[in-house]
């Protein structure tokens, strides 16, 4: 796994609990998904990524796009 499939992975399971939350829960979680694509559309343009930090520190290699095996 690299840091570019982990990104893609962490968002994606934050956005299925947070959706399911609110089905389940609370219309409420709908906020943190929310800031989730917030933070996509930031990170987009800042390149600042706490997911991303903390990907590297464990130790996830790095590649240049998606289109690689």
């Amino acid at each position: 796994m690299t840091v570019e499939r982990g990104i893609l992975l962490v968002v994606g399971l934050l956005v299925l609990v947070t959706v399911l939350l609110a089905v389940w829960h609370s219309p409420n979680w709908l906020w943190i998904t929310g800031l989730l694509g917030l933070h996509l559309v930031q990170a987009s343009f800042t390149g600042l990524c706490p997911v991303v930090m903390m990907l590297k520190r464990l130790g996830l290699p790095t590649r240049a796009g998606f289109g690689h095996a």
